[in-house]
């Protein structure tokens, strides 16, 4: 029988390894989750209790099995546009100032899970340039990134079962968007998957190599860092936004404190933060 008790030492151990590998920080009542999130990998890794499978994660040789808690721990549910007035803004606000941009409009979803907000966003590009013919010819390029490869997985594939489908999109969405592929699947059409690309990114990591964008989605990722770490991705998120270009945060989330590069711009409704130029 499968032993998942972990003794305090052992979390707090995980706890600082977490912090360390990805920068989640987590709470003194949050063993459960851990116990909830890790119980699956003892089988798979051939490990007969959740304390030994703690302390062959903290060891530097343990490579695949580090890789997979990662995965574990970072794995989010997400839905098709959650809380709607991003995408609602895109259209009304940010994609009408770029219509006439003579290169591609450059958005990043900088955690983007298993890929509902990258295509929403994506879905949201095309419907705006239906009602609006000859706007934004140069397209829309959008880079999904996640510490998660199993999640990358996902993104990549762009097939959804009926449950995730059912999580925020509406029947109208679902009929131009997506094609059955059998078995209760759904598939993300090919126009829409065109616009993204996916690529694995830690968000303590350097963003050099991504370029330049004009938006950057961040939604309710920063809930889980310490504030030092938050302050230094909002610093990097800002230098990787062109002049005046916009940062998207989760509804509960703020950067007051942390950073002096973005003008707050209340929307109506929501917040947004634009770099200032």
């Amino acid at each position: 029988m499968e032993n998942k008790h972990l003794e305090q030492s052992e979390y707090d151990q995980f706890r600082t390894f977490l912090e360390q590998q990805c920068g989640i920080v987590l709470g003194d009542n949050k063993l459960y989750l851990v116990k909830s999130r890790l119980a699956p990998l003892m089988s798979r890794f051939s490990v007969d209790s959740l304390s030994a499978l703690v302390s062959k994660t903290l060891s530097p040789h343990e490579r695949q099995l580090r890789a997979a808690v990662v995965d574990a721990m970072t794995t989010n549910e997400t839905l098709w546009f959650r809380d709607q007035y991003p995408f609602e803004l895109l259209k009304t606000k940010i994609f009408p100032e770029f219509k006439d941009l003579r290169r591609p409009v450059k958005i990043w979803s900088a955690a983007s899970s298993s890929g509902q907000e990258p295509y929403s966003i994506a879905m949201s590009a095309n419907e705006y340039q239906t009602s609006n013919p000859g706007a934004l010819k140069m397209g829309v390029q959008i880079v999904g990134t996640d510490i998660s490869n199993t999640m990358l997985d996902m993104c990549k594939n762009a097939e959804y079962d009926a449950l995730a489908l059912a999580r925020g999109l509406s029947p109208e969405r679902k009929k131009k968007f997506f094609a059955d592929s059998g078995n209760g699947m759904a598939k993300v059409n090919e126009p829409i998957r065109r616009m993204v690309n996916f690529r694995h990114l830690n968000l303590l990591d350097s963003y050099a190599l991504l370029g330049k964008f004009d938006v950057i989605f961040c939604r309710n990722v920063l809930i889980y860092f310490s504030p030092d770490v938050k302050a230094k991705i909002i610093s990097q998120f800002a230098q990787a936004l062109n002049p005046n270009g916009y940062l998207f945060l989760g509804a509960s989330e703020s950067m007051a404190g942390l950073n002096n590069d973005f003008d707050m711009l209340r929307c109506n409704p929501g917040i947004i933060y634009q770099k200032k130029s």
